[in-house]
């Protein structure tokens, strides 16, 4: 008799029930196994925010296997992830097997663990606890939050702005962030300014080189040299004098290492230094996690375990040496507003295994990423670096005139020895060649030669610069997971799915790493804020995390919560009932004014249409969407899309573009685009042997890659597909990736499985690979073979719902009927009673025309008359039926799913 254990993903399982041995049944429930039901009223403010909970066949299925596990089992331990989330999984667990009566008897308990080691795995069944009631209560209030706010908006925004697809608590503010950035990079004028650099000599003939910093006596501010006038003036005067060492200040400084990675700070950092989406690394984090190589990666607390911070220390102390080791175990706080700091930081398992040792083990992807944290968590514990910086100011003989000289020597590296953080967000673009970087000195490098007060100096060349202020950045997936961060909006775990959300919904484009705001984000945006700036407002979306956050802690009332939000918020909505289109699109063209229509060089009106002569362009809304429009429409119908850009813009790439050649071949690897989009080519069209043409290889490039940032080693990869990933540890059977038609895909056999939006097929590992096709599997089950022919009988989960199949017939399960309920004799019995053929695919399965039916009149008569009649008259109901027919009823839209407007 076993205990049954249940966590979230299948490969978490294999790994724990290793752990635990043959007295525990280890089963995944694949994630959440229910959601709100996909469809307006799943939460009812009139019934104390009573939610309605739907169905989902793999959930189901699920738990319908865990409920036969635990026949004959004394205790069900809920192991799913520690945090709001795996708590909420372990309610919905729990609630749905206690509907099946699957509870009587049995002893429930909730089990956490922070990493999946067999230590941490034993200790957390020998130390279970209940569900944290005030942990639930926040996920529902947080659920229902996002529900209504998500299928409120939305519907508002489809009838008042159309064109527009959803709006979310946390997502409209998060695309109010990258619009307002946008607005004031439009709005920012460079302003011109000038310095002044020269060449020195020290008495010993060592060069170097010094800004000016005082003019006439004074010291410059950034502006007081504005233009070459001034500047070639202030050359002048520093090039009549002669100049001397006035002092030089040296001094030593200590830099700390940084905390270990939270989830905001692994994302930035893998953003900037691996140049992954938030999406990827939090992916490539959670196979790391569930392969138990790191500590649990959804987490806002910097600090770590005891032992695991002696564990690091030890392996300082004998790979690096005595002199890397701080005095004392190095203790950190979050700064981040709202931190519970509920888990530890994100760290290796086992500091023993250097990213070295696991280059073998893991695949590209995974090994850069445990390479980033090992290093970051290693890097905490170790020694401060220490530095030397040296300043010496020169000045002319009347002191009225003054360069400055600056320079930094690493005396002892310290932690930067392992690791060093890229904080400056402008300089790492400039690295990675996105923009040119700003005029600087690199302190950490430039070492001056040694001199002394009053040393006389041999001045060489003054350089006069000339510079432009820079507009503010726009957002990496990196600076906007800090801004969100530090204004407390949103939780470590849902920063990826709202960045994806937004450029799902086309209403940002990421660009060379950049955000950029789309006019369809822009207008969404601009309707929001003129109508509902209270709940796109960065200070009252951080206070009500603050809530949610009195919430998980017992401090305050789930559904009291609720009523105050709802009262405001719904009474926000009703106020705008009787706005007109009209006036949301006058005050919609107010608004965007500036961008759609800026202004010209030669001062002429940008309003004026380009077609008549006294017409004014305006925005305008049509039905499917925004465009410019004339104001004397209909006399003149002038228009011009609005937020449509059909050129090679920024971003782009041209039709044909060389990438290389192929190391092995040396053909040529060519990126080009096609009437179906972009695809690699390798090689050029020819003939073969007997004169025959021959096709070059081509494969097509996956959504989601843009085509600019597409190289060599890239296309190669794409080209070598399918790749082996490795053979199913229970068929063993082999599971390789590849593109197919419709998509990047994994595939075991005869079962294949769509990758998501953020999988890579070029790295795309094992454990992601087993989890998809669980998945793929989950949507099929085997009955037996059917008793006349021996075929087998299945169920199978389909668009429209399950369904029982044998051979070609098919037959709907009942709507109250789950997959996981229906045997063999039911299958068998309603295929015999329901069955139908399934339609063949293509041309043949296509329906034929009706025959025209006779005249009643012409039936009547002998048949060569009727047949030449028949065509000529014309049956009195038909006309009537084309009408009815042309005009089908209006359908509203669909509502959101829950799922996506949550955030």
């Amino acid at each position: 008799m076993s205990d049954v254990v249940v966590v979230e993903s299948p490969a978490k399982a294999k790994t724990i029930e290793k752990y635990l041995g043959r007295d525990f049944t280890v089963l995944a429930s694949f994630g959440h196994v229910r959601d709100l039901e996909e469809k307006d009223g799943a939460v009812l403010p009139d019934q104390d925010f009573a939610m309605v909970w739907g169905k989902d066949g793999r959930g189901e299925a699920q738990v319908a296997k865990i409920a036969t596990a635990l026949k004959g089992a004394k205790r069900l331990f809920l192991a799913t992830d520690p945090d709001r989330e795996g708590e909420a999984i372990s309610w919905h667990v729990k609630d749905m097997l206690g509907s099946r009566g699957a509870l009587k008897g049995k002893d429930v308990r909730r089990i956490t663990f922070n990493e999946i080691t067999k230590r941490a795995v034993q200790y957390a069944v020998a130390h279970p606890r209940d569900l944290d009631v005030p942990l639930i209560d926040a996920y529902l209030a947080r659920r229902a939050l996002d529900y209504l706010v998500g299928y409120t908006l939305s519907p508002l925004l489809w009838r008042k702005l159309p064109g527009s697809r959803s709006a979310g608590r946390v997502q409209s503010v998060a695309l109010r962030l990258v619009c307002e950035r946008e607005a004031e990079i439009e709005a920012f004028k460079a302003r011109e300014y000038w310095t002044l650099e020269a060449k020195f000599q020290t008495p010993a003939g060592a060069p170097f080189t010094a800004r000016l910093t005082h003019l006439d006596g004074r010291k410059l501010e950034q502006f007081d040299l504005p233009d070459a006038a001034s500047a070639n003036r202030a050359k002048a005067l520093a090039e009549a004098g002669t100049y001397a060492v006035a002092s030089v200040e040296k001094k030593r400084t200590r830099r700390n290492p940084p905390p270990p990675f939270m989830t905001s700070t692994l994302q930035m950092e893998a953003s900037r230094k691996l140049g992954m989406g938030a999406q990827q690394a939090m992916r490539t984090a959670q196979a790391l996690y569930e392969a138990g190589h790191i500590t649990y990666m959804r987490t806002d607390g910097v600090q770590m375990a005891r032992e695991a911070m002696i564990a690091i220390r030890d392996h300082v102390k004998d790979a690096f040496g005595a002199d890397y080791l701080p005095p004392a175990p190095r203790e950190y706080q979050s700064k981040a507003k709202n931190a519970q700091e509920a888990h530890e930081a994100i760290r290796p398992t086992d500091v023993t295994r250097t990213p070295d040792a696991m280059g073998r083990e893991l695949d590209g992807a995974q090994a850069r990423l445990y390479d980033l944290i090992w290093k970051r968590a290693v890097a905490s514990q170790m020694s401060s670096a220490e530095l030397d910086q040296t300043a010496i100011d020169i000045t002319n003989g009347d002191g009225k005139i003054r360069f400055r000289a600056t320079g930094s020597v690493v005396a002892f590296d310290g932690f930067l020895k392992l690791y060093r953080e890229d904080e400056d967000d402008r300089a790492a673009d400039a690295r990675a060649g996105l923009k040119p970087a700003e005029p600087s000195e690199d302190e950490d490098s430039r070492i001056l030669p040694p001199m002394a007060e009053r040393d006389p100096l041999k001045r060489g060349d003054i350089a006069a610069s000339q510079h432009f202020t820079q507009p503010p950045p726009r957002y990496s997936e990196a600076s906007l997971v800090k801004r969100l961060e530090e204004l407390g909006i949103g939780r470590p775990s849902t920063y990826a799915s709202i960045l994806q959300r937004l450029q799902d919904l086309k209403y940002v484009t990421l660009e060379k790493r950049r955000f950029i705001a789309q006019d369809l984000g822009r207008m969404v945006t601009t309707f929001l804020v003129r109508y509902f700036e209270k709940y796109v407002d960065t200070g009252f979306t951080s206070q009500m995390e603050e809530k949610l956050d009195e919430i998980s802690e017992g401090q305050a009332d789930w559904r009291a919560v609720m009523r105050a939000f709802w009262t405001e918020f719904s009474a926000a909505v009703e106020a705008t009932r009787d706005l007109k289109i009209r006036d949301v699109i006058d005050s919609l063209d107010e608004d965007l004014g500036p961008h759609i229509f800026p202004a010209r060089g030669d001062g002429s009106d940008p309003r004026a249409c380009p077609s008549c002569a006294d017409g004014r362009l305006g925005l305008r809304l049509g039905r499917t969407g925004a465009f410019i429009g004339c104001s004397n429409y209909p006399e003149c119908r002038f228009t011009r899309p609005f937020g449509v850009d059909s050129g090679e813009g920024e971003g782009q790439a041209p039709s044909e573009q060389a990438l290389g050649t192929h190391p092995e071949t040396g053909e040529a690897v060519t990126l080009k685009r096609g009437p179906y989009g972009f695809y690699i080519q390798l090689g050029e069209p020819g003939t073969d042997a007997k004169g025959k043409p021959t096709k070059p290889k081509r494969t097509s490039l996956p959504n989601g890659v843009a085509p600019d940032t597409v190289a060599l080693e890239q296309a190669l990869g794409l080209l070598s597909l399918p790749r082996i990933i490795g053979r199913d540890p229970e068929t063993g059977e082999e599971i390789t990736a590849g593109l197919g038609r419709f998509g990047p895909y994994v595939r075991c056999g005869s079962v294949f499985k769509s990758l998501d939006k953020d999988d890579d097929v070029l790295t795309v590992g094992m454990n992601r690979a087993l989890a998809l096709l669980a998945d793929a599997r989950a949507r099929v089950r085997e009955l037996g073979p059917h008793p006349k022919d021996k075929e087998p009988v299945v169920v199978r989960k389909g668009r429209f719902g399950p369904y029982a199949q044998h051979g070609k017939t098919v037959a709907n399960l009942p709507r109250d009927v789950a997959m996981e309920e229906v045997d063999l004799d039911a299958a068998v019995a309603l295929l015999a009673e329901k069955g139908k053929a399934l339609k063949p695919r293509g041309p043949a399965g296509r329906k034929a025309p009706a025959a025209k039916a006779a005249p009643r009149k012409a039936a009547a008569k002998s048949a060569e008359p009727a047949a030449r009649k028949a065509p000529v008259r014309k049956p009195a109901a038909k006309p009537a039926a084309k009408t009815a027919a042309a005009k089908p009823a209006a359908r509203s839209k669909p509502a959101p799913r829950a799922g996506k407007t949550a955030r």
